[in-house]
Formats: structure tokens, sequence, C-alpha cells
């Protein structure tokens, strides 16, 4: 007939006895039950305050000054160097390209192409932004370079 739910039971070693405290000295966890001695964390109920809460004292972190200013609005460009466009591609390389071969992530809005290393071959390079020596360089080598305009409103209705 197979089993039936008031027989059933768990896998052997799969539970474990809780650690039975404050049953006598000689048990190891009797008197003050593994809890030290007096204080808030020995007391029944207890919590303990909020990070950065002090008590009551003003909170170091309200004490300080404020500093700065962070545009919420900010856009950040997913960096890439011409010696990773000389190694990987040939030809033409665009944004969807670099997205392809795993070297700018997909919820980057922004590629800048940066002149950090050599160009061997001449790529014809499009993307949002490039450093003055990313454009020398890839020139140099005899390659060209287009900058696709980006629209903070557009780019991202046109990915959804």
């Amino acid at each position: 007939m197979g089993t039936t739910l008031h027989s059933l039971s768990p896998n052997p070693g799969a539970t474990k006895k809780p650690k039975r405290v404050g049953r006598g000295r000689g048990s190891g966890t009797g008197k003050t039950s593994g809890r030290g001695m007096k204080g808030q964390k020995a007391r029944s109920g207890h919590h303990m305050a909020a990070p950065g809460f002090e008590g009551g004292q003003m909170p170091l972190i309200k004490r300080l000054p404020k500093r700065g200013f962070k545009n919420p609005f900010r856009t950040e460009a997913h960096p890439i160097n011409v010696n990773l466009l000389s190694e990987r591609f040939e030809g033409n390389v665009d944004v969807d390209m670099l997205r392809q071969a795993g070297l700018v992530p997909k919820n980057a809005k922004i590629v800048k192409v940066l002149g950090h290393g050599d160009v061997t071959k001449a790529l014809n390079v499009t993307a949002h932004r490039f450093s003055k020596s990313a454009v020398a360089k890839i020139e140099a080598a005899g390659g060209s370079v287009t900058v696709v305009p980006w629209k903070p409103g557009k780019a991202e209705a046109a990915a959804e």
C-alpha cells in the first residue's frame, strides 16, 4: 500500500536535536546558558539596535558634514581598449559585434574606445565615444572612426 502521512519520518541523520541549555552546571551549558554575564544580550527577548544606532547619542554618520554631489542622471561609459579590437576583429567593428564577442555587457548604454595598446590592422570602428589617442592610433593604422550619437531617452526605448 506504500507510505501514509502518519508514518512519514525524515531520513536518518537529516535532523539534529537542538542544544539543551540551562539544564545544570554539569551539562556544560548551565547557569548563564552560553549567554555570558549580564547585559542586553543576556536578557530574554533582547534585540540589538539598528546598525549605526548609538544609544540615543547623535550617530557619527549624522555628525559628519555632507560632502560632494553625485549626479543621479549620469551615464557611465563602458571602456574598451584598441588593442582588444585589433586582436579580435578585422574590417568593420560596431557596438553589437563587441556585445556578441562578450567584450561589452548587454546593459552598457555607452561604449567608449580608449587608446591603450597598439593597432596592427586597419579597422573601421563605430562606437559612442572615442579618446583622442584611440582616434589617432586607429587612423594611423589606416582605419576610420564613426561616432554614433547617443540620446538618453531613445536608446533605452529602442532596446525594450
